[in-house]
């Protein structure tokens, strides 16, 4: 089914320019990629296409016409070594593990399709204005975003050589009009590399929260919106940011994407339901994941027919019996001027009736001291959730898929790093 939509797509724009590959120089029309696609065995019993140049697009594209599951990985990734999935599941994402261990998703064809006809369709992707891959197309956001476009719906696809400023400042001269993916890492280097092309029409920011200091930055300096986008590995797309100009309350993280449907559990978690839900985990089964829904674990409310992020519920922290979400105390933090980036996370506490110890690793625009955050807090917040330790860090570190991970961060200072003094 994905190859014969390739064919027609293919067919149709045959003398048209598909793809740029920067890394190559090589300029690839959708007769040319139909042609390399055509030729050439894949390996079974599943297909790993790697990297970010136009070989994952052929390993891809051998893979649909072999009848082969594909599982993407990044080019210094090792093979799952799982079994492929039955028929009729044909795709394979490894999730990005933020909250525990790495897992495998099923996906079919028909569910392939879903998420990229919702995106396409919701964001307003179009052949004139290209997309700039300047973030991995083996990860999900990648994958959805930039791959299925270009092979399911015809939307041409610059391959930058890296995210690094000047090659993406380079891979976008000559093009009249752009839409680029980003994660927020991505936006704040180029932003302060002073490389965000002029030619770009649609800006999009997901794979971590987006600050709205860093997209009110953006709006400020280039007049151009980044649209913030939130998805999961497991259902696709969930929610965009339709506005035209930038969010004023960052756990806004826009409404649903066409043809999603959103609700909460008893407990407050969002529930997605839609065509694009994966058909489950690989090889375990879990209930979370099954018959088109997919339970997740983020504490979310509906306002207005807008989605608001409130926190995970794996990440409520437990401070002498009170829960609080780390994101209410972080966003606080965010609002003092000396502040550019936040993250709190809990660890266990010195006297074990307190269950956590609050923590906030922050990186500063200029020098302020743990006591004046402190008493900046607490006056919005009760003196309990204000963080008893505080880490000043030059970044926080995301990884290559633009992730920050409260429990690797948490793992990080307990083994590694000595806290600032606590204030009592």
């Amino acid at each position: 089914m994905l190859y014969e939509c390739w064919r027609t797509i293919a067919r149709d724009r045959a003398n048209e320019t598909a793809l740029w590959d920067m890394t190559s120089g090589r300029v690839w029309r959708f007769r040319e990629l139909l042609q390399a696609g055509d030729t050439g065995d894949s390996p079974s019993p599943v297909a790993h296409p790697r990297g970010n140049e136009v070989g994952f697009i052929l390993a891809l594209l051998r893979a649909w016409r072999s009848g082969v599951p594909a599982c993407p990985l990044e080019a210094d990734q090792s093979e799952p070594g799982v079994q492929p999935p039955p028929p009729p599941c044909c795709h394979l994402k490894i999730t990005s593990a933020t909250t525990g261990q790495p897992r495998m998703i099923a996906l079919t064809a028909e569910q392939l399709l879903a998420d990229a006809q919702n995106i396409v369709s919701t964001m307003g992707l179009r052949p004139e204005w290209p997309n700039l891959g300047a973030i991995s197309l083996a990860h999900s956001y990648g994958f959805s975003n930039l791959v299925l476009p270009l092979l399911l719906h015809g939307i041409p696809l610059v391959l930058a050589q890296s995210p690094l400023p000047e090659m993406v400042k380079t891979a976008a001269a000559g093009h009249a009009g752009l839409t680029i993916p980003g994660v927020p890492a991505l936006w704040r280097a180029w932003l302060e590399g002073n490389a965000i092309p002029g030619a770009v029409r649609l800006a999009i920011s997901a794979g971590a929260p987006l600050t709205v200091d860093l997209e009110g930055a953006v709006f400020q300096a280039c007049a151009l919106k980044i649209h913030n986008f939130y998805g999961s590995s497991e259902c696709g797309g969930i929610a965009y940011d339709r506005s035209d100009v930038p969010r004023e309350d960052e756990a806004c993280v826009g409404s649903a994407l066409d043809n999603v449907r959103l609700t909460m559990n008893d407990e407050g978690c969002l529930q997605v339901r839609s065509r694009a839900v994966a058909q489950g985990y690989w090889p375990d089964d879990d209930p979370a994941l099954s018959e088109g829904r997919f339970q997740t674990s983020d504490l979310a409310e509906l306002k207005g027919g807008l989605l608001y992020l409130r926190g995970r519920q794996g990440d409520l922290l437990n401070v002498a019996g009170r829960k609080v979400s780390p994101g209410s105390i972080e966003a606080v933090l965010r609002t003092h001027p000396a502040v550019r980036e936040c993250l709190v996370f809990g660890v266990p506490a010195a006297h074990r009736e307190r269950k956590d110890s609050v923590v906030a690793a922050v990186v500063l625009r200029h020098p302020a001291t743990p006591r004046e955050l402190r008493e900046f807090i607490l006056r919005q917040l009760p003196a309990w959730q204000v963080p008893r330790d505080w880490l000043f860090v030059s970044s926080l570190q995301p990884n290559a898929r633009g992730k920050v991970s409260r429990a690797e961060w948490a793992r990080h200072y307990a083994e590694r790093l000595r806290p600032h003094p606590r204030l009592t």
